[in-house]
This record gives structure tokens, C-alpha cells and sequence, in this order.
């Protein structure tokens, strides 16, 4: 069974954000996406819980340097994305 990606409007004005600033990174953001609604615990991502401030969020990597935040709920099957940029973007 896959999972269910929510974007709150939040998200989305980051998202648009993030395209107009790493055009180049639109595709890889798609694929990231993709995994993440097939199996969120797939090695490409390399999630992770987060500690500290982010007690209760999980990271994935976009590539080397852009994250996306999350929740994670394994009962509900489904994923809130709460932030996507670069690491220093992310972990303000």
C-alpha cells in the first residue's frame, strides 16, 4: 500500500519557491516525491528522524544540500511535507 503526500498551502508557496530559485531540481523533486508515496523508508532518501527543535519531524534528501521535512504517520499510511530548501533553509 503506498502513502499519502499532503501539502498544506504552506508548502506550496515554499514548493513554487524553491522551483523559481533550483529550476534545474524540478525533476528530482517529482522523483522524490514519487518514493517517498511507494516506500518512505527507500536508502535513496536516507530519512531520518530529526532531535533538538525538530523533536517529532523526519528529513529526507532532495540531493547533496535540499531537504524536505515531514511527519510521518505509519498507522495512516501518510506523509505531511512541512518545508523543502537547503539544509541551513530547512533547519532555521
Amino acid at each position: 500500500m503506498t502513502y499519502q503526500l499532503q501539502m498544506s498551502p504552506r508548502f506550496e508557496r515554499q514548493l513554487k519557491r524553491f522551483y523559481r530559485r533550483n529550476p534545474q531540481l524540478r525533476q528530482r523533486v517529482r522523483e522524490t516525491f514519487r518514493s517517498l508515496e511507494l516506500d518512505p523508508f527507500q536508502p535513496r532518501l536516507r530519512l531520518h528522524a530529526l532531535r533538538g527543535n525538530f523533536e517529532g519531524f523526519h528529513a529526507v534528501r532532495i540531493d547533496y544540500s535540499n531537504r524536505i521535512i515531514l511527519t510521518l504517520r505509519i498507522e495512516t499510511k501518510s506523509i505531511r511535507l512541512i518545508d523543502i530548501g537547503s539544509h541551513d533553509e530547512v533547519y532555521r
